[in-house]
């Protein structure tokens, strides 16, 4: 026998697996050695009997069909992919977990099927193990999920009190500079406190998976054009520019999170910039849409700019005060993960920075639908001149600081502490008053249960704003828009609570579609 030949035999006797042969009747006609230390055979004593000695009773009527099959379309495969729980019986009658790999072959005319035989306990052990923790990371983001649903409307809470209080608190100042100084410094605290929230709560959000894009045809235009609204006062606070160009281009995306993506961008780069401007732009080529975010501000350093996405951390500003807590670019980079986006930045210290968003051309729907919609900043009236404010909020502390604030801005306030209280005071209203109702109001209902139950007691369409500790959460639910109903993020801004209700003080309109 050559020497190749003999190393071919001791490969095949002792092989990593055990390894049998056996014929088209099952009867095994070749076992290796290693079945001694697999299966607890010799070989010479599993050869002649039939396959059925190392199959539990309990698989060998399946195993039957599946020979059949096998027999019908034989090719190598792995039975464990095409039987799940696969097990073996040794000779002492013990059961383990097997892998078995088939491979058909012929010999002399006759039709054979060899089989490699491994203990998979220790694999089926990491499996179960895989699984297990997978099952476990699913409950733990699932517990997560609801934690934050819970964090954002409760931590938000006292944060509502405290900025309506403060808004009070100024009207009533009656113009001591020494006062509405501190109350300016205990504003500027409470907005530093807002921002650290959001962001502590967006990032957990998108990291725990809590949050899926919902695509849907956006105007660019209409997305810039609220975007320039909201910034537009802190740019002028600082002396700045901030330009928008006016894309013509609808995209197919997820609203909340392509807003908040940029939200952060602007945010930021207002933020770093002392003189000069920011510059938002959207530019079309034959494979991309590009949305620069363009800056005068400070620059990055190119050694810290694989630095600037992660939590936390802020370029270091020679000595200046922090600003935040460096969570706007996480939140940059999550969302542009959820919605396969590239972020690109460039930057030159002292002369500013650049980011471009880059997203496929296909996500693009049409070009040429989009127009910049006119602004929609309301003529402030005497709220006087105004209807009544429903106030529906289940938080004593709340509801009495928001009932403060409107009182001392002018409004007249019925208030409820209940969905209960708020439907037993519906005879009262009239013509022009509104409803300003939290949206979590216990288990009874929520603030679009209490809104419609109103409306369909009053029969007609009473105008309605709604807050929400998890807005994202709340608009993403609403599955049709509802007409003459605003939606507001706690704690809530009192420039947009005061916008909101000037804009819906028109008439009411009747249940059946005609005025009130």
């Amino acid at each position: 026998m050559s020497d190749i030949a003999a190393l071919s035999r001791q490969l095949l006797h002792f092989s990593p697996d055990a390894l049998i042969a056996v014929d088209s009747r099952g009867v095994i006609r070749f076992a290796n050695e290693t079945a001694r230390a697999v299966l607890g055979y010799a070989p010479e004593a599993l050869v002649g009997r039939s396959l059925d000695v190392l199959l539990p009773e309990r698989f060998r009527e399946r195993h039957a069909n599946h020979v059949a099959e096998f027999h019908q379309d034989p090719q190598s495969r792995e039975m464990g992919s095409r039987v799940s729980d696969l097990y073996a019986r040794r000779a002492d009658g013990s059961e383990f977990p097997a892998g078995i790999r088939l491979a058909p072959f012929e010999w002399q005319g006759e039709r054979y099927v060899a089989a490699a035989i491994r203990d998979a306990t220790e694999r089926r052990s990491v499996r179960d193990a895989l699984v297990a923790a997978r099952a476990e990371a699913e409950r733990a983001n699932r517990a997560k999920s609801r934690f934050l649903a819970t964090a954002s409307h409760d931590l938000r809470q006292p944060m509502q009190t405290i900025r309506l209080l403060n808004a009070a608190m100024r009207r009533l100042a009656n113009g001591c500079p020494d006062i509405e100084d501190l109350l300016h410094r205990e504003e500027l605290a409470i907005d530093a406190a807002t921002r650290l929230l959001d962001g502590l709560l967006d990032v957990s959000r998108l990291e725990s998976g809590a949050i899926k894009p919902q695509l849907d045809d956006v105007s660019l235009a209409s997305v810039f054009a609220d975007l320039h609204r909201e910034f537009d006062s802190v740019a002028a606070a600082k002396a700045l520019r901030l330009e928008f160009s006016r894309p013509d281009a609808t995209l197919s995306t997820d609203r909340l999170l392509f807003t908040q993506l940029l939200q952060n961008l602007i945010g930021n780069a207002l933020k770093y910039t002392e003189r000069g401007g920011v510059r938002v732009m959207a530019r079309i080529d034959p494979q991309h849409l590009d949305i620069g975010v363009e800056d005068t501000g400070i620059g990055i350093p190119a050694d810290k700019l694989e630095r600037i996405f992660d939590e936390y951390y802020q370029v270091d500003r020679a000595g200046a005060p922090r600003l935040g807590v460096g969570l706007g670019l996480a939140i940059v980079r999550e969302v542009a993960r959820l919605l396969g986006y590239q972020v690109i930045v460039r930057s030159t210290v002292g002369e500013g920075t650049h980011v471009v968003v880059r997203i496929a051309r296909e996500a693009l729907r049409s070009e040429g639908s989009g127009a910049t919609p006119a602004g929609l900043d309301p003529t402030i009236v005497d709220p006087a001149a105004r209807g009544r404010l429903l106030l529906v909020e289940d938080n004593a502390s709340v509801r009495t600081a928001t009932e403060l604030f409107l009182t001392v801005a002018g409004y007249r306030v019925l208030s409820a502490g209940s969905p209960g209280e708020a439907l037993a005071l519906a005879p009262q209203l009239r013509a022009g008053d509104l409803l300003l109702a939290d949206y979590r109001l216990g288990a009874e209902m929520t603030g679009i249960d209490l809104l419609h139950h109103l409306r369909e007691t009053l029969g007609w369409e009473l105008p309605a704003i709604l807050l929400s500790g998890d807005l994202d959460s709340l608009l993403r639910g609403v599955r049709a828009p509802i007409r003459s109903c605003r939606f507001l993020g706690k704690p809530v801004d009192t420039g947009a609570l005061t916008a909101a209700i000037t804009a819906l003080g028109d008439p009411p309109v009747a249940a059946d579609g005609t005025g009130g």
